[in-house]
C-alpha cells in the first residue's frame, strides 16, 4: 500500500472507527441530562477532534493535544459544574482521544515518524 493511501485510509479509521468506538464507550456512561444543543455537533467535533490528534501525533507535537482537550473543556465550562456531564464528557475524550493517538503512533511508525 501507498503511503498516501495509509495516510487516508489511517484518518478515516481515526476519524469514523473513532465516532463507533466512542460511542460504545459512551453507552457505558449514558447521560441522564437531556441538554439541547445543535444536533450532531459532538460527533462533529469529535471528527476533527481526532483528525487534529493524528496530525499532532505525526508532527510529533503532542502539547497540542493538551490544548484541544483545554479548549473543549473551556468550551464546556459550565455544563463540567454537573457531576453527571463531567463524567461523561471525560469518558468520551478520553476514549477519543486514546483512539486516535494509538492510530496516529501508528501511522508515524509506519511513515518511520517513530
Amino acid at each position: 500500500m501507498s503511503p498516501l493511501a495509509t495516510i487516508v485510509l489511517s484518518y478515516l479509521i481515526a476519524i469514523f472507527g473513532g465516532h463507533v468506538f466512542t460511542k460504545g464507550i459512551l453507552k457505558l456512561v449514558p447521560l441522564q441530562s437531556s441538554s439541547q444543543g445543535i444536533v450532531r455537533a459532538g460527533a462533529i467535533i469529535g471528527f476533527l477532534e481526532r483528525a487534529l490528534i493524528i496530525s499532532f501525533v505525526i508532527m510529533q507535537e503532542y502539547s497540542l493535544i493538551g490544548f484541544i482537550v483545554a479548549a473543549k473543556s473551556i468550551a464546556r465550562f459550565e455544563e463540567l459544574k454537573e457531576r453527571n456531564f463531567a463524567e461523561y464528557f471525560i469518558v468520551g475524550t478520553h476514549a477519543s482521544t486514546l483512539f486516535a493517538v494509538l492510530v496516529g503512533m501508528f501511522l508515524a511508525y509506519y511513515l518511520g515518524e517513530l
